[in-house]
Formats: C-alpha cells, structure tokens, sequence
C-alpha cells in the first residue's frame, strides 16, 4: 500500500505516518517527489487493524500495490531510481557502457581489454572471475585471483568493476574487489544468494533468467531491496524460446514494459542473446532505442583465443565501432 501525502503535509505529518507505521509493526519507504510525497507500507498491511491511516493529518490517500513486488514498482518510486556505482550513475540521461571479457584469462589480456574498452568509452571493466558453465569440464574462471585482476586492471585505467558472485561464501571477498556484484542468469532465483548481496550494500547488476518472466524477475530483485539494498540494476539478456538462429532471444520490449512497471533501470546484454558477434550491434542498437539505460558487452582482445564464448566477444576495433553507432541512437532517442 502507498499512502499518498496532502501537498500541504508538513514534515511532521510526514513523521507521524512513518511513526504509526512503526507502532503496527510495518516499514515505511520515502519517495519525495516533486508534485507528491509517498509512504510506501512495507509489511502485511492488515497488522493495521482499525488504524485508519486517512484520518491522520496529511494525509490524501492510500492505495493498494497490486504486484509482489513492492519496492521495485514504478508505483512506489514514480520518477524512478537512478543507481550510483563508483560515481557513475545508471538510470539518468547518460547510457551506461559495461565492456570487457567473458572470462579474465591472465593479466595480460584483462589489462589490454580495459585499455581498450576504456579508450572506446565504456565506463565499466566486465569480466568473470567464477564462471557457471553449463559443462563441468567447461573453464570455470580463476576465481578470487580473477576478482583481483579485474581491480588491478580497473584501477590502473579509471573503470568500476563488475563481475559475478556465484555463491554466499563469495560475497565477502568479491566486496573487496568489485564496485558492483552480477548476479548471471543461472541464479536469478537463488534467494539465499540474493539476500545476501542485499545485506552487502553493494550495487547489484541482476540478469533476467532464461526462462523467467518479467514478474518472476522484479520479484527477484525484491529480495534484494528488502534486505535494505536499493542499488539495483536489471540486465535483460535473452530468454530461451524455440528459435535456434541465436543463442537467445533478445526480449527489447523488457525495456519499456520494465519502465512502466518499476522503478529500476535496465541494461541491455546484446552479447549473451546474440551467441555471434555479427548480430551484437543490431541488438545493442535496438536496445538502446527501446528505452535501456546502457549496455554490457564482451569484449575481448583476440577473441579467437578466448577459452570460453569466443563467437560472441566483439573485438576491440569492433566495440569501437558499435560505440560510434550507439552515440548515434542515443542522441535519437535523447539520451548521451
């Protein structure tokens, strides 16, 4: 339920909403806007009782939050969230660029793909240090030593790391190393795991599951923000259909109907939908068209020597280039 101030409601009948709230046992969320101030009700909203929450001064209001989810509704932030990672903000007029490798590999390649993906303009070094492969015989990643490459190689040329957190127990050390955690397809619906990274603090990156509907997926991100953390971004990145041309199929209307329906940005990851680099550009274009506050795309030095998901990672060159492009759209579209 969202209790929905007066114009003239004084901070301090804002104050007693939150304080009758508190007294029933319920959460209140803030959203301060510029036509109108709401109080989200977190909570079973029948511990209430009698309370009539219309009655108090201030009040205009209360209406009732038909989706699961809550907090990631458009209906509880309605001018929507902008989430800061490392001073680079995802969700405002400017698109967020995520680029880098698959899998870190060595130094030597993680340092020359964030050289490369920060002179075309990225502003996020992307690379996995535990990779969940489908194949246990598959390259698994270097795991923390990959984390520690990852920042080595972001510090050494200004860029917010992001990489994957596979596990509970990963948390912790990944906290040391990553300006913002992924969480990959595979565990969409890993709830202990999403609670986890809520209580962290820290930036989530959450990708859409193959087979998950939009529901499904904002009610994961729920789990996130209600152990306290708001700083989610959603990442749709193809779902299975019974199409074989693609690896996935790139959902592009997840970007405007997430918009209508919640309050968090969406990226787009035109790599994972595509499974082959001719088809990245034409994806992260219509994407970007479609609404979606940035992208992620692997991107890597030789792709022809990559251990895992070579056909699909753009050349340095090639990013380039698509960077070129999606300037072109952005403007179009009014963003930058």
């Amino acid at each position: 339920m969202i209790v929905l101030m007066k114009k003239t409601a004084t901070q301090a009948d804002v104050d007693r909403v939150v304080a009758v709230l508190k007294e029933h046992g319920l959460g209140a969320h803030l959203s301060v806007g510029a036509q109108a101030t709401l109080i989200g009700v977190l909570g079973d909203k029948s511990r209430l009782g009698g309370q009539d929450l219309t009655l108090l001064d201030g009040v205009e209001s209360c209406v009732p939050i038909l989706h699961s989810y809550k907090l990631a509704s458009r209906d509880m932030t309605p001018e929507g969230r902008v989430v800061t990672v490392g001073g680079v903000a995802i969700g405002g007029k400017q698109l967020a660029i995520m680029a880098g490798p698959c899998a870190v590999e060595s130094e030597a390649q993680i340092m020359a793909a964030a050289e490369g993906v920060k002179a075309a303009g990225a502003q996020f070094l992307r690379g996995g240090a535990y990779k969940p492969r489908t194949s246990p015989y598959a390259f698994q990643g270097l795991e923390d030593e990959g984390y520690r490459l990852l920042r080595k190689a972001g510090d050494a040329f200004g860029l917010r790391v992001v990489s994957e957190v596979v596990g509970v127990e990963q948390v912790e050390t990944a906290a040391q190393y990553c300006d913002m955690f992924q969480i990959g397809a595979r565990n969409m619906q890993n709830f202990r795991l999403l609670k986890a990274v809520g209580r962290s603090g820290v930036p989530v990156l959450l990708k859409r599951g193959i087979a998950s509907t939009i529901e499904e997926w904002l009610d994961a991100a729920e789990y996130i923000m209600s152990e306290g953390n708001g700083n989610v971004v959603l990442c749709e990145r193809g779902i299975r259909t019974f199409e074989t041309a693609t690896r996935n199929t790139l959902d592009v209307s997840a970007a405007p109907v997430v918009k209508e329906r919640s309050c968090l940005p969406i990226i787009i990851d035109p790599s994972h939908a595509a499974g082959k680099a001719a088809y990245v550009a034409p994806l992260a274009l219509a994407g970007v068209a479609a609404g979606a506050d940035g992208l992620i795309v692997e991107v890597h030095p030789d792709p022809k020597t990559a251990v895992s998901d070579a056909a699909q990672q753009l050349t340095i060159p090639a990013f380039a280039a698509l960077q070129k492009q999606v300037a072109a759209v952005a403007a179009a579209v009014g963003r930058e």
